[in-house]
């Protein structure tokens, strides 16, 4: 007895599925320096708050505790590292969001570009009725980004993005600094509330003693909830470039038909070859070396 799956992928393998002719010409592609965004009034406001929340933690930070405080090296020395780790986590932020995560040409399924796949007898391509385009091998098409998107994990609306092939590096970096600088964040806190609570609060800070407890309980609540949501993101991300299958394909079940390489192969595939501190910068674009490119036959 076959499953609903087997019988989808039997109707998509007849002919007459495909109906090249019902698709328009692919739009002519732009120039490669074209900035990726996405129009999605809920991902655009998810992306701004992530931005206020990690400014707010810098206002707090920098005027409320380091600021203030009595040691010129403790406040240089925890500075450096606070904004070095925001600024990082930004970055990543913004290389996610704005770089095209791996989107298949849209219209793609025309007879001009199946002829010029050259089909053999017993070859297979599965064509995505929604936005008309011939999908690789592990392309899913996305509701938000209307487009296939190629190695697609999920869509994250706090990255107003998809994490798919190519902005998974930057996803991960991002998930990453935000643990980071909330587990700062939260041990400046700590040590902030330890030296100033037997001590004159005025001396601790420039605002009142009331602006400045409300302050840090914010901050504090904050850190606390991203650093649980991001470092859990990240071990999933991590577990699932290590086992190389998508969260879609963790959530479908999916038959594996791809070859099953190492872990450190499938990190390189990510992060790029070879391993380098590049691996930890969102400004270097991943070099995949000979990693296998996904095919449109399968």
């Amino acid at each position: 007895m076959r499953s609903p799956s087997h019988r989808t992928r039997d109707i998509e393998r007849q002919a007459g599925y495909l109906k090249p002719e019902h698709c328009a010409p692919p739009p002519p592609q732009g120039s490669s320096g074209t900035m990726w965004f996405i129009r999605d009034g809920c991902g655009i406001v998810c992306a701004v708050i992530t931005w206020l929340l990690v400014l707010y933690a810098e206002f707090v930070v920098v005027f409320v505790m380091l600021w203030p405080a009595k040691s010129l090296a403790y406040s240089l020395f925890n500075g450096v590292i606070f904004n070095s780790l925001a600024f990082l986590a930004l970055a990543s932020h913004a290389k996610a969001m704005c770089t095209d995560p791996g989107a298949v040409p849209k219209g793609n399924a025309t007879k001009e570009f199946i002829e010029s796949l050259q089909l053999k007898p017993g070859q297979v391509v599965y064509k995505c009725p929604k936005c008309c385009s011939i999908k690789p091998d592990r392309a899913h098409h996305c509701s938000v980004c209307k487009r296939c998107i190629k190695k697609m994990d999920h869509h994250c609306p706090w990255v107003n993005n998809c994490v798919g092939e190519n902005n998974q590096k930057y996803f991960v970096l991002f998930t990453l600094y935000i643990a980071l600088v909330s587990f700062h964040a939260l041990a400046m806190v700590a040590f902030h509330f330890v030296f100033c609570f037997e001590d004159d609060w005025s001396k601790c800070s420039t605002f009142s003693a009331p602006a400045t407890v409300i302050l840090l309980i914010l901050l504090c609540f904050e850190g606390l909830l991203f650093l649980i949501f991001t470092a859990v993101m990240f071990g999933t991300q991590v577990h699932s470039i290590c086992s190389d299958e998508t969260g879609i394909e963790q959530l479908k079940k999916e038959e594996r038909r791809w070859i099953k390489k190492s872990k450190w192969m499938n990190m390189k595939v990510v992060f790029g070859h070879p391993f380098s501190l590049a691996w930890l910068n969102p400004f270097a674009t991943p070099d995949h070396g000979k990693a296998d490119l996904y095919q449109y036959i399968v």
